[in-house]
């Protein structure tokens, strides 16, 4: 694995200058070139400073980049060397794979998730716990209808609370309207493809608590 590199920061206090006649402006928001000397010193410092930070994200963006895929390269060769030389593979059959070093202390996990997507059933579903929402009580059972609520909310991006309509399926509830409630959101779900994820995982003894290695930057 090639290694990372600690990239200086190109000279911010001249980035975002254009030299114009012999003269030196910055362009605004709206794409007008304002002269340096009529710009604020606090709107350049934030200029400058900026620019530095994201000088340094691009280039871990990069590194990141460059890193997983190395591990992916690592890891599919070992996949290759165990099928050739030991007739066996790593992992579950879903693609689930734990690295361990030989004295217990650093582990990496590869986990794969499905993707998950809801066919037209899915109203058929919603139609069903409708009808019991409105026959029974309206004070009764106050936490389902929160629960349906937040899994029926569309977000943003025009989706549904995925993890809101889980819940629904583990709700214990013997009205029949619920039960076939429950199988249509089963036979709604389908697998529209997988995302891999790769965990990376040590501890100071081989009887001590995991600590994560993290590299999401909210959690670092």
């Amino acid at each position: 694995m090639e290694a990372i590199e600690n990239t200086a920061a190109p000279d911010v206090a001249t980035a975002g200058r254009i030299e114009v006649g012999g003269r030196t402006y910055m362009q605004d928001a709206k794409g007008s070139l304002v002269p340096v000397e009529l710009v604020k010193p606090q709107d350049a410092l934030q200029d400058e400073t900026t620019r530095k930070i994201m000088h340094f994200a691009r280039e871990l963006s990069a590194q990141i980049a460059r890193f997983k895929a190395h591990v992916f390269e690592d890891i599919g060769a070992l996949d290759a060397l165990f099928a050739q030389e030991y007739e066996t593979k790593l992992g579950g059959p879903k693609g689930h794979k734990t690295l361990m070093t030989f004295d217990g202390c650093q582990q990496v996990k590869v986990q794969v998730a499905d993707l998950i997507d809801f066919g037209p059933q899915l109203q058929i579903a919603k139609e069903l716990i409708d009808e019991c929402l409105n026959e029974w009580s309206s004070d009764s059972r106050p936490e389902i209808r929160a629960i349906v609520t937040r899994a029926f909310n569309t977000d943003r991006a025009g989706q549904i609370n995925r993890s809101e309509i889980f819940m629904l399926l583990r709700l214990d509830i013997e009205d029949e309207r619920w039960k076939r409630a429950m199988e249509a959101i089963r036979d709604a779900m389908r697998v529209v493809g997988s995302k891999t994820y790769v965990r990376f995982y040590e501890r100071d003894a081989p009887d001590g608590p995991w600590q994560t290695i993290s590299i999401d930057l909210s959690k670092a």
